[in-house]
């Protein structure tokens, strides 16, 4: 079945972010997000679960381990479990991209 952010399921997470679920199941999740204006995720980790996180457009922060990454469009980088890491948007325009997990993270976050 063909899948888009029209027809995937829609959650709203932290302050105003969207999540759009491409992919949902117990080995592999995708995940479209989007960020508004100066938003922050908090700071986490994953015991188990392995995350890919890809710039659609936008600018978008990753801190891992404490090193800040600046991701621009169509940049990634990897999580690997038992990492602590946080998302932010500290630009001007909303920022959206993929977060590729494996296996599903769900029930597998350790907020700090």
């Amino acid at each position: 079945m063909k899948i888009s952010k029209q027809n995937a399921d829609h959650y709203i997470w932290g302050d105003h972010c969207d999540g759009w679920h491409l992919v949902k199941n117990k080995e592999l999740s995708v995940i479209h997000e989007r960020m508004p204006v100066y938003t922050t995720e908090v700071l986490h980790y994953h015991s188990q679960t392995s995350k890919f996180f890809f710039v659609l457009s936008g600018i978008a922060i990753i801190e891992i381990d404490g090193e800040l990454n600046t991701l621009n469009s169509y940049d990634g980088i990897e999580v690997p479990p038992l990492t602590q890491h946080q998302t932010r948007n500290e630009s001007n325009q909303d920022v959206e991209f993929l977060v590729i997990s494996q296996p599903n993270s769900r029930g597998d976050r350790v907020n700090k």
